[in-house]
């Protein structure tokens, strides 16, 4: 049988737990800034009215942007738990899988400054609505090459969940095809940036059902032999 427990003392069922709790704060603060903060403030092909929406709304929109930030942590302490707890499968793509997800926080940050910067030009006299509209439309294409390695995480995620064993072989295959929507929507600025892709966030219920199986069962998770 597989060791339960790495040089650290760290178990793989805390290491199930501690990434089952880090995705719950994920869902509580991803939706908040993707779904309704920006949005609401961001409309995408008019840049005045947004800027007038910011304006107007400066504390939500900084709200927006630290959930974000809260996220992003939240995303390498994943990483970690998610390492320790496919060790078992395969050390060399496990931490593979790892750093993917590391790469793709360190350019969603990157991106994050963008808006950041937004917020700091709005506060000076002398911004232009170009200014605005360029950081804005960087944010959005470097998040979505972002995403492209997050789905490469999600690829490996996916391989190793479904050969370990001691994980439901049904969530490897929703999160490949939770990757392939990810996918879709990181490609979408690049190759059809008018597209309507509202279906694409049905696939992220793989990762919706690994989260609830890691809360729920990961406290009892053995490794196989």
């Amino acid at each position: 049988m597989a060791a339960n427990r790495n040089n650290d003392g760290i178990t793989l069922h805390h290491a199930a737990l501690i990434a089952g709790f880090g995705m719950l704060l994920m869902a509580a603060t991803a939706p908040f800034a993707e779904f309704f903060v920006f949005p609401k403030l961001i409309v995408h092909g008019d840049v005045e009215q947004t800027i007038r929406n910011i304006l107007a709304n400066r504390a939500l929109y900084l709200a927006g942007v630290f959930a974000c930030l809260i996220n992003f942590v939240c995303d390498i302490v994943i990483a970690w738990a998610l390492y320790i707890l496919l060790v078992p499968v395969n050390r060399s793509l496990s931490l593979l899988a790892a750093w993917f997800r590391l790469i793709y926080t360190a350019i969603a940050v990157s991106a994050l400054f963008k808006l950041i910067a937004v917020f700091r030009l709005l506060n000076t006299p002398d911004y232009s609505s170009p200014q605005i509209r360029f950081l804005l439309d960087s944010f959005r294409w470097d998040w979505s090459m972002s995403l492209m390695l997050f789905d490469i995480h999600l690829g490996l995620l996916a391989w190793l969940v479904y050969r370990s064993g001691y994980i439901p072989r049904l969530l490897g295959i929703l999160l490949a095809i939770d990757g392939l929507g990810w996918l879709i929507d990181g490609l979408s600025p690049y190759f059809y940036p008018h597209a309507w892709l509202g279906f694409v966030s049905v696939t992220s219920l793989g990762e919706l059902f690994f989260m609830l199986w890691l809360l729920i069962r990961g406290g009892k998770i053995q490794a196989a032999g």
